[in-house]
C-alpha cells in the first residue's frame, strides 16, 4: 500500500503534473496540502476520472488539505481537531482507507519569527501534539502524512546556518518534533534512509533545485502498527523538475 504526501502549492494550477503524477505513479492514498481552494472549487471530476475517491476540506486562496484513495472513496473521520487555536484554517483532515487511517496535515509554516504567527505555530503544534498522543495508542495502522513545515535535524537542510533563525528551524519546533518521536511515532523517511540527503522542497528562487539547496520538510509519521508494515519509502524528485510544478516533491512509504 502506498501512501504520499504533497504539497500541490495550487491544485488547480498544478492539476496537470497532479494528474500526471497519480497516473505515473498510482500511490492507493495521496494526502495533498495548500489546495488554495475553496471546497467548491477542489477539481473532484478530474481527480475521479483519474480513478481517485477524494475528501477535501478547502479554504479560498490559502491553505486547504484533501485525501485520495485508488478505486475507492476515504471515510472521513475528523476534520480539524480540539483545541485548534484558529479553526477557520484548513490544516487538518483524517480518512479511513483499507484498514489505516490517515491524518493529512498542513503545519503552519510561523515566519517571521518572533511574533503572532511563530505564536501560532507553537499553539497549532501543541494541540497536533494532544490528537498524536490520543492517535498513538490506537491497534490499528495509523499514519500522520503532510507538510510539517518542520526541519528536524541538521542533515534535513542543505545549510543549517542559514536557517537558524527562521520559524521551521527553531528550537522549539525541532524539540517537538522530537517529542513526537520520541513517544513511539517512527519517522519512516529517515527509518529507512538514515544517512542520506533527501530533500522534499526547493524555493523557487536562487537556482535552489539545480543546485540542491533544498529541505525535508515533509514527514510521514507512523504508530507501531503501522512502522511493523514499513518496507520502502522515497522522494519522486523528478516531478520537482516538471514546469509548472510546486516547490515540493511527493513523498511516498509502502505498507505491506
Amino acid at each position: 500500500m502506498r501512501i504520499a504526501t504533497y504539497n500541490v502549492n495550487g491544485v488547480n494550477g498544478r492539476l496537470p503534473v497532479l494528474l500526471d503524477w497519480l497516473t505515473t505513479t498510482q500511490p492507493d492514498v495521496a494526502c495533498l496540502q495548500e489546495l488554495k481552494a475553496g471546497s467548491e472549487k477542489f477539481p473532484e471530476a478530474a481527480i475521479r476520472d483519474a480513478g481517485y475517491g477524494a475528501v477535501w476540506h478547502g479554504q479560498k486562496s490559502w491553505n486547504g488539505v484533501a485525501i485520495l484513495a485508488r478505486g475507492c472513496d476515504p471515510v472521513e473521520t475528523r476534520r480539524g481537531f480540539p483545541d485548534d487555536p484558529d479553526p477557520t484554517q484548513s490544516r487538518y483532515l483524517e480518512a479511513a482507507v483499507n484498514g489505516v487511517l490517515v491524518g493529512c496535515l498542513y503545519l503552519p509554516n510561523g515566519n517571521p519569527r518572533p511574533g503572532p504567527k511563530f505564536d501560532y505555530k507553537l499553539r497549532w503544534i501543541a494541540a497536533f501534539e494532544a490528537l498524536a498522543s490520543e492517535l498513538l495508542a490506537i491497534d490499528q495502522p495509523v499514519v500522520l502524512a503532510g507538510d510539517y513545515n518542520i526541519i528536524p535535524t541538521d542533515a534535513d537542510v542543505y545549510k543549517p546556518e542559514r536557517w537558524l533563525d527562521d520559524a521551521l528551524f527553531a528550537p522549539e519546533v525541532r524539540a517537538a518534533f522530537g517529542r513526537l518521536t520520541g513517544a513511539g511515532w517512527t519517522d519512516a523517511l529517515r527509518k529507512l534512509h538514515p544517512g542520506d540527503k533527501l530533500f522534499t522542497f526547493w524555493d523557487y528562487f536562487r537556482n535552489a533545485f539545480p543546485r540542491d539547496a533544498g529541505l525535508r520538510i515533509d514527514h510521514h509519521l507512523l504508530n507501531a502498527a503501522a512502522a511493523s508494515r514499513l518496507r520502502s519509502a522515497g522522494v519522486d524528485r523528478s516531478v520537482r523538475a516538471l514546469p509548472k510544478t510546486s516547490d515540493h516533491a511527493p513523498v511516498w512509504i509502502e505498507l505491506e
